[in-house]
């Protein structure tokens, strides 16, 4: 109550100030708002957009952003710069000026994209451009009544656990009124402590992915594609790349065409649900198109669906895709005698352990990260770092994030998407369909199987049964989840397997199946990930089904 009438009485944004006197009489509303500050990791922020320190608003933006500023100035070096991008959401353009009126104010150097782009456009700009840090103004693939804040660090990654730490403590030490230096957006522009990101980085980041086509024969690239950007940041780089790479049968649906923070078509924009996909199979059966791609709001991930036998389209799952693109690029670089020496794929903890049956056929090293595609692009920065960037050859997580180049340090929707329509294209012209490949894989490798459950856990409540729920999981005696005994309790919060202490908990079972819960870093839920191995489509469904009861059952 004390923060609430604070705000109430500093605060000047019209907006913020009319919010704050409508919940004068709701204590709920005034503690949901006020019951913490917006919590801000190695994702940075991301919450509802509104009034409160728990909100997403011009006030806790200024705050992040004064925080991020005093870490890079007592950073070494003279002359500190930073990259800025951001997304179609409802008032990420104000963020971002919000944030960059900040970075200016303190003597940092802003180079901000003049409209919005993808996030891996971002990390390609914080290198190109040499800056020492960036941040984009997204919340990814959740409901239009969010927004975010994901801060990078001068190698084009996502901030690490220690310099999130440090931001953290910068950032706590500032009161949101008094502590933070602002300077008019304008006026940075005008005093060229503000510049605008031109075409040439653009045009740069669109050949540096066009680079990374496989190029194989033969293929037909006059293939029908259904795109849709679901109202995001996409349309744009990723149409422009895949016509400059001579795929020009590209049809886009006008409902989710053009930037839209409200996604009124998908009110959920994640391209891993049906739900979201439903204008753009619609218009892939109008056209009769093969093959539906679409890219979340910030054009980092992709969702892929594919027509069946029966007509009807089958959605591809991450994991899926994941591998497929890996046997592909493995495949292509063997056929042509390109495969560099010692290859290396990255993929995290929760990820399909198919992966590491292909890797051992083609000889490549498997390298596994925690959940997070920061932690991957740090491994492609350790390869560089030895002078051995070649050696890697592709990275993927099962949330539907996708890298084949070291040109970025994030998953890069516009990337995948030249990949996927490239593979799609080559098999085509072979009389094969990814569903067919996906078949054959599993012929192949074994019926691996994934799925995913997430129960929410909203506010402050629902933050303290999550906590206790883990420390249950961690403490009770579980000898068997169903049928399947547990054979052993990994615990990644003590830093196991050489990586960096995370809140994970895995049960491997007696057949080689899995189980790894953990708390979403970005959103109030705990995500259950069943990982398993089947003789056939139905045994592997089998093991899913039965894990997945059993474990809730538990819970």
């Amino acid at each position: 109550m004390t923060k609430y009438e604070e705000w109430l009485s500093k605060v000047q944004d019209s907006e913020i100030l009319e919010e704050l006197k409508q919940i004068e009489t709701d204590d709920g509303a005034i503690e949901d708002r006020f019951y913490r500050d917006l919590a801000f990791g190695t994702g940075g922020l991301r919450g509802e957009i509104g009034a409160g320190t728990n909100r997403m608003n011009i006030y806790t933006v200024a705050r992040a952003t004064q925080g991020y500023a005093n870490y890079l100035n007592q950073l070494p070096g003279e002359g500190k710069s930073v990259a800025i991008a951001y997304d179609s959401r409802i008032k990420s353009d104000v963020f971002s000026q919000t944030a960059a009126s900040v970075f200016a104010a303190n003597g940092i150097q802003v180079h901000i994209y003049p409209e919005l782009m993808p996030t891996p456009m971002l990390s390609y700009a914080v290198r190109v451009l040499g800056c020492d840090g960036g941040i984009v103004v997204t919340a990814s693939h959740n409901p239009s009544k969010y927004n975010g804040y994901k801060v990078y660090g001068a190698d084009g990654c996502q901030i690490t656990l220690e310099a999130a730490k440090a931001i953290l403590a910068e950032i706590e030490a500032l009161d949101y009124f008094t502590d933070v230096k602002i300077l008019d957006f304008k006026e940075g522009v005008e005093q060229d402590r503000i510049s605008y990101i031109g075409e040439d980085v653009i045009a740069s980041f669109i050949r540096e992915v066009s680079d990374r086509s496989m190029k194989p024969e033969p293929i037909d690239k006059n293939v029908s594609i259904v795109y849709t950007p679901l109202n995001g940041t996409g349309r744009m780089p990723v149409t422009r790349c895949l016509e400059e790479n001579g795929y020009t049968q590209i049809v886009i649906p006008k409902e989710q065409e053009m930037p839209d923070g409200h996604f009124p078509t998908c009110p959920y924009p994640n391209p891993e649900i049906r739900e979201a996909l439903e204008v753009g199979l619609k218009k892939a059966k109008e056209v009769g198109s093969d093959l539906l791609l679409a890219t979340d709001p910030d054009c980092d991930r992709v969702g892929a669906a594919v027509r069946n036998r029966e007509g009807d389209y089958t959605l591809i799952s991450g994991n899926q895709m994941g591998v497929m693109l890996f046997d592909y690029i493995c495949k292509i670089h063997t056929e042509k005698g390109t495969m560099p020496q010692d290859p290396v794929v990255v993929s995290t903890i929760v990820s399909t352990p198919m992966v590491d049956a292909i890797a051992a056929k083609y000889g490549v090293e498997v390298r596994r990260t925690l959940t997070g595609f920061k932690f991957i692009g740090e491994q492609i920065g350790f390869l560089e770092k030895d002078g051995q960037a070649d050696r890697y050859i592709f990275g993927f997580e099962e949330s539907y994030g996708y890298l084949s180049g070291s040109h970025v340090r994030d998953k890069d929707g516009v990337n995948a998407a030249l990949l996927i329509c490239e593979m799609f294209a080559y098999y085509k012209a072979q009389g094969q369909s990814l569903l067919d490949v996906l078949e054959a894989l599993y012929q192949t490798y074994g019926y691996y199987g994934e799925t995913l459950q997430s129960i929410e856990f909203a506010g402050a409540a629902g933050a303290k049964k999550m906590e206790e729920t883990m420390t249950r999981l961690r403490t009770d005696e579980i000898g068997a989840l169903g049928e399947y005994s547990v054979t052993e309790r990994k615990d990644y919060n003590l830093g196991i397997q050489g990586l960096p202490k995370s809140d994970v908990l895995e049960f491997d079972l007696d057949g080689g199946s899995k189980v790894l819960i953990r708390p979403s870093g970005t959103e109030p839920k705990m995500k259950m990930y069943y990982l398993t191995k089947g003789t056939s489509t139905e045994d592997r469904n089998k093991i899913m089904k039965d894990l997945e009861e059993s474990f809730q059952q538990f819970l």
